[in-house]
């Protein structure tokens, strides 16, 4: 498994002007490391819909690059999502899926089959035209490149380091410091789109 933080500095280095939509515990550590904050989609606690929502943005949005880094808890919850992705195929489209194996975020219950699920061989099967598995750093870093080059829809299934939570959601350090209302309003200025 990887840190999630790792994973992100990787990223980084070939981000360019890509919309980053970030979602889970792995997501909120995103704000800490983002290079561009107005090309960041933060969409709170959309669970199961962020995916879906950074599918609308590309649809809309062709000559932009779309990055989704979604977790396994989400994706199940929508998992037919997979299936129209690949239908409508957005070249520009990007889904990252950070598998920490359990809902981190209401205190590490693990997922069904966490440890036998392969999500990239479903979003395959589905009609991605690429997908892949990471477990180790080097093999993700060596990639990634390689990975942003290509045409969406691309999938990508990182193994990470769970981030569980047990405090009550009010006391939680580390929350989102822009909330998605502004996150959205910042990526339209950025595009020059009125609000």
């Amino acid at each position: 498994m990887i840190d999630a933080a790792d994973i992100y500095k990787v990223f980084l280095k070939y981000r360019r002007n890509a919309i980053v939509v970030p979602v889970g515990t792995s997501g909120r550590l995103w704000e800490s490391y983002t290079n561009n904050e107005n090309r960041d989609l933060n969409l709170g606690g959309s669970l199961g819909h962020t995916a879906a929502a950074a599918f609308g943005v590309a649809l809309a949005l062709p000559e932009e690059k779309i990055v989704v880094f979604d977790a396994e808890g989400s994706l199940l919850q929508s998992m037919g999502l997979l299936a129209t992705i690949a239908e409508k195929s957005p070249r520009n489209f990007y889904h990252f899926l950070m598998d920490n194996e359990c809902y981190a975020t209401t205190g590490g219950q693990p997922v069904p089959n966490a440890k036998g699920i392969d999500y990239a061989a479903i979003a395959k099967g589905a009609g991605y035209r690429a997908a892949y598995n990471f477990t180790q750093l080097d093999a993700f870093a060596n990639q990634i490149g390689k990975i942003l080059e290509q045409d969406g829809p691309v999938f990508v299934a990182i193994k990470v380091i769970p981030r569980i939570e047990n405090e009550p959601v009010t006391d939680r350090k580390g929350k989102r410091s822009r909330r998605p209302r502004a996150t959205i309003k910042a990526l339209w200025e950025e595009l020059g789109m009125n609000s």
